[in-house]
């Protein structure tokens, strides 16, 4: 009985000890860990309560997920994620996968955040079902992008598109928000990689990781979007030379 007790009071004193030390790596609370034995060294954290992170104005917000609703998305959320390798994870700074839902950027509803600073990607996972897979690799093109910029200078892919196209200042400034593959050939795959040249390069990524012989085939008809492609090819390969879009 006596040694009973003792175990009970060691996991009560772990748990704190754990969220602290989360906290202490990457500055979000309300966090512990769902699982840390993925194959590519990723690990996944829950949010235990709503949290909210950041200045009012840039804040980020997100509540927390049931665990049945956890289980029913980790087996699409790792199959997609398995994708990378760690060596590829390290290059683009990931290591944490915070999981919750409802997730807002400055009171606007959004997908995911990355933090390459802390090697987190905050998911919402109870993000648009129709989209969610794909989504998650248009993330992981943003930590690949804040962690290489020097790789993906917009002015270049500016240049690509037709001289009277113009993207909007910001991915929230602009009515451009719909996801899904555009029929005719404009140099963009959704009308939301209209919005902003690093949206369209993650929309690109996605669609490539996804559903690369669709990209593919509309970009024989367009000049456009296949130089985009072979941009965002060329210079994945330069950060992994083994990287593999299939």
């Amino acid at each position: 009985m006596k040694f009973l007790k003792i175990i009970l009071s060691i996991l009560i004193f772990i748990s704190p000890v754990n969220a602290n030390t989360i906290y202490y790596l990457i500055k979000i609370p309300n966090l512990e860990i769902h699982s840390s034995n993925s194959k590519n060294g990723l690990k996944y954290l829950k949010a235990m309560k709503p949290f909210e992170v950041g200045i009012k104005d840039n804040s980020v917000s997100c509540f927390n997920s049931s665990e049945k609703e956890i289980e029913k998305k980790m087996p699409i959320i790792e199959k997609n994620l398995n994708k990378y390798t760690s060596t590829f994870l390290k290059k683009i700074n990931l290591k944490y996968i915070v999981l919750c839902e409802n997730l807002s950027v400055s009171q606007i509803s959004g997908a995911g955040v990355p933090n390459p600073k802390t090697k987190t990607l905050v998911i919402d996972i109870k993000f648009n079902e129709k989209y969610f897979e794909r989504v998650l690799h248009h993330e992981i093109f943003h930590m690949i992008n804040e962690s290489h910029k020097e790789k993906f200078y917009y002015e270049i892919w500016k240049n690509f598109n037709n001289s009277e196209f113009k993207y909007a200042k910001c991915s929230t400034c602009s009515d451009r928000l719909d996801l899904s593959l555009i029929k005719e050939n404009k140099g963009f795959v959704t009308e939301y990689s209209m919005s902003t040249a690093s949206e369209d390069m993650a929309e690109v990524f996605s669609f490539l990781i996804i559903d690369s012989k669709k990209i593919e085939n509309k970009a024989l008809l367009d000049p456009i979007l296949n130089k985009k492609i072979l941009f965002i090819k060329k210079n994945i390969l330069k950060i992994d030379e083994n990287f593999n879009f299939n």
